[in-house]
């Protein structure tokens, strides 16, 4: 503690480039803040998916449909819990650019198997009354000022009603919540609707999901599953849920390996000038170093001398970065487009490491260099 007036001092020898330096680093850590948001905005399904659930779907491609009849196979199955199917809809809500998912599904086994989902009692009798009913995630509601009791158009693009037209009825029977990591932004319906009300595509699927009893077989479960289907006319590929929903990402893109390669060229590149304004202020001070040397100064202090001032630099900037990119991300998602929007702990820890791994690295070859310098050379130098 001796040393900070000394520390402080040296920081602000040159203020303009120690304030220059502060402002990379802090930017820095606000972009890795909203990268690290974005990337778990586009991997969260991954992280909370089911290990003892299995998603069927059809061995071609994943848009290619599937028999309803097979969920009495699938359910009568040893070893199953629960089977039920999910079809995507892929509706327009007044504008293309309104963004979210809409499924059809069996309300009660879809909630058996995702209990995960956070619905009232009364909320989900009234889903099974009422054939137009559905549920939304409490995200997209707010996003649409969508209430209990609404009546939902949305435009098809797949699924043509068989009346004509392309707009499909709904009844906000319910808005569900749930735990950190659920996706809140989408819109769940029912699929005896959808299937007697479509002009094309009655008696079919988009996916199957079974619930089995024990998840350490679900390699076999997968095999028996695709044993039962097979040579038929819609052979089936089966898969744990974690690797369906990375699948279903990555049609997009592998988002999350794309922010992670953005903040680590970003970073490395911060790290690059905090470095080189380390090397430069050790330079111009050599003489000063001497000077502290004859003065009794030891080698492992003006080590940790050099270090404390890059460790200042950036857990300075980079904490006030992290804090930054924290507040941005508690407002919520700007776009209201992303299906959740959580700078989770991890990726603060993680950020917390990255800032003082930065600021080591940026100061050990000045602080190593200023460490072994002789008094005589340092004296001379000056």
């Amino acid at each position: 503690m001796k040393y900070l007036p000394l520390l402080w001092k040296s920081l602000w020898r040159k203020k303009f480039r120690t304030i220059v330096t502060l402002l990379s680093v802090f930017v820095a850590f606000v972009l890795f803040g909203v990268l690290m948001t974005i990337r778990t905005a586009f991997t969260f399904g991954v992280d909370i998916a089911g290990i003892d659930r299995l998603v069927l779907i059809h061995k071609v491609s994943l848009i290619m449909p599937l028999p309803v009849s097979y969920l009495n196979r699938l359910a009568n199955t040893p070893g199953v819990e629960t089977a039920t199917h999910n079809s995507w809809f892929g509706g327009v809500y007044q504008d293309p650019s309104n963004l979210f998912a809409q499924i059809a599904v069996e309300p009660e086994p879809f909630m058996k198997i995702y209990p995960e989902y956070k619905l009232p009692p009364e909320q989900m009798k009234a889903w099974l009354d009422d054939r137009q009913g559905a549920i939304v995630g409490v995200d997209v509601a707010k996003r649409f000022g969508w209430k209990i009791g609404d009546r939902i158009p949305i435009g098809a693009t797949i699924w043509q009603p068989k009346g004509g037209g392309q707009t499909w009825e709904f009844n906000i029977a319910g808005i569900y919540d749930g735990e950190q990591g659920v996706d809140k932004t989408q819109f769940f319906f029912r699929w005896d609707y959808l299937d007697e009300n479509r002009a094309g595509g009655a008696g079919t699927v988009g996916w199957y999901v079974v619930k089995i009893a024990d998840a350490s077989k679900s390699q076999e479960m997968g095999t028996t599953f695709d044993g039962m289907f097979a040579n038929s006319d819609a052979e089936t590929k089966t898969t744990t849920e974690k690797g369906f929903v990375e699948g279903f990402a990555n049609q997009m893109g592998n988002i999350g390996a794309i922010m992670i390669w953005i903040s680590v060229a970003v970073l490395f590149m911060m790290l690059l000038i905090a470095a080189s304004t380390m090397v430069q202020s050790v330079r111009e001070r050599t003489s000063e170093m001497a000077v502290l040397k004859t003065l009794g100064f030891s080698n492992a202090t003006i080590l940790s001398l050099v270090l404390g001032e890059s460790l200042f630099i950036c857990v300075l900037g980079g904490g006030a970065g992290l804090a930054l990119a924290w507040a941005f991300v508690q407002q919520g998602d700007p776009t209201g487009q992303l299906p959740i929007f959580v700078l989770q702990p991890q990726a603060i820890m993680i950020g917390v490491g990255l800032i003082v791994s930065m600021g080591i690295l940026a100061g050990l070859i000045p602080a190593l260099s200023a460490m072994q310098l002789r008094i005589t050379d340092g004296l001379r130098r000056s």
